[in-house]
């Protein structure tokens, strides 16, 4: 695959507005989208890990054995997996404010749902049904998100949407921990099934004002004045003639896009560690729910630090492989060392800042490269597809880890694996031609 243009040339200014001005747009622009986008993403993020907090009693209530668990938290990433491409067809065809808000209440209420399952049966069900209920969500706001900013503005925008993940996480740790302390003596439900309830509604309630809230693209945007609206378009139609434009199906016959969808696979199995490290940190001897939810949250609140930082100098140096390999390359060697931490939880604590921080930071910074590379059709199935095959990562790590940890009575082989892959990863990523993505 060719670029249709010398990716370095630099991006003409299409509209006649001094910088100051543009910035002012852009930052309205932003503080209307991103924030919204960003509360869903947050709630995506709690409902489709919590089911590792909820482990700590449903797991022992329910009977049921790691296997099971981790192909019950792995499921989820199948039906996601198989629905991703058709979804962000879907959302072409109705408009991303009718289909984002169809996918925030399904997943939404699928997920309380979830408070009803008595036997792994239904609760492979369930999950698999939660991830084909959220598939689409994100590959959705990354291609909505290039319909409204050029590629030099996109990092940014990428990192503080991409910061509902470590926020998401560390909001997702307190209040679960909090919510399995305080409904521990509920005669009217167990406390795991009040986590379900309480974190999953407030998605489809967010699902429910998209409707009003969302405009379908920049013509529709209301809240826009019609100058406003022209500079937008322009910026958008100037760094699209820089992209790669091909075909649907030239771009699934690309190197460069399955490339990019094995960097995506092996960021994306980092999501592994995030159902085990509540019981982990039991295991290691913290007792406590809440002290659990601060400590799982800690790297989290580390990672949105390092994801805005890492997001502005990646803009204004227009470098895009190095701020991705080098938060994997930090994971990989977290992961690593987390098999001799495991009989102490503050050592646990501080190699889980590398493992948990790295991948988060890393997957983050990553979204640059396929919304650089491609636009137009290639970006409507190409981005869904990159997205759709790191999520069978979601579904191995999990499942594999699992069975691991059955066999072998510890985490140890795991961590290795996911390390391994994790260093492949990050190290594929430099094998991108800087030409097509710098810019």
């Amino acid at each position: 695959m060719h670029s249709t243009t010398q990716a370095a040339t630099p991006i003409r200014e299409p509209f006649d507005q001094d910088k100051g001005e543009q910035d002012r747009i852009y930052a309205k622009v932003t503080l209307r989208l991103i924030s919204f986008l960003f509360i869903g993403y947050v709630f995506a993020f709690i409902d489709r890990t919590n089911v590792g907090f909820a482990k700590l009693g449903m797991q022992a209530e329910l009977g049921f054995s790691e296997a099971v668990f981790g192909l019950g938290a792995g499921i989820f990433f199948v039906s996601y997996f198989l629905l991703e491409v058709p979804s962000n067809i879907m959302l072409g065809r109705f408009g991303a404010r009718r289909w984002i808000a169809r996918i925030l209440i399904t997943w939404g209420l699928l997920s309380a749902a979830t408070l009803l399952v008595k036997t792994p049966t239904q609760f492979y069900a369930v999950r698999f049904l939660l991830g084909g209920a959220e598939a689409g969500f994100f590959p959705g706001v990354m291609l909505y998100l290039t319909q409204w900013y050029p590629a030099e503005r996109r990092s940014r925008v990428i990192t503080l949407f991409m910061a509902a993940i470590p926020v998401g996480s560390l909001l997702g740790g307190v209040v679960s921990g909090w919510i399995l302390q305080h409904f521990a003596s509920s005669s009217l439900m167990a406390a795991w099934q009040w986590l379900f309830l309480l974190e999953g509604v407030p998605a489809a309630l967010v699902g429910v004002i998209a409707l009003w809230y969302l405009d379908d693209g920049i013509d529709q945007a209301r809240w826009l004045s019609p100058a406003e609206k022209q500079m937008l378009k322009a910026h958008v139609a100037s760094d699209g003639n820089q992209a790669m434009t091909h075909s649907v199906a030239q771009a699934m016959r690309s190197p460069l896009v399955w490339l990019l969808a094995f960097v995506n696979f092996a960021y994306l199995a980092g999501v592994t560690l995030m159902f085990w490290m509540p019981s982990m940190l039991r295991d290691a001897g913290v007792k406590s729910t809440v002290t659990i939810g601060w400590m799982v949250a800690a790297p989290f609140a580390l990672a949105v630090v390092g994801m805005l930082a890492l997001g502005r100098t990646s803009d204004r140096l227009r470098e895009r492989r190095w701020h991705t390999a080098i938060p994997g390359l930090i994971s990989v060697l977290g992961v690593a060392l987390m098999p001799f931490a495991m009989g102490d939880a503050n050592l646990l604590l501080m190699v889980s800042l590398l493992a948990v921080t790295g991948n988060v930071v890393a997957n983050a910074l990553y979204w640059n490269l396929p919304t650089a590379l491609l636009s137009g059709p290639a970006a409507l199935v190409g981005i869904a597809f990159i997205n759709a095959f790191g999520q069978m990562a979601g579904f191995l790590g999990p499942t594999v880890f699992g069975k691991l940890f059955t066999v072998t009575g510890s985490a140890t082989t795991g961590l290795y694996l996911l390390a391994a892959m994790l260093a492949l990863g990050s190290l594929a990523v430099l094998v991108i031609p800087r030409r097509l993505v710098n810019r």
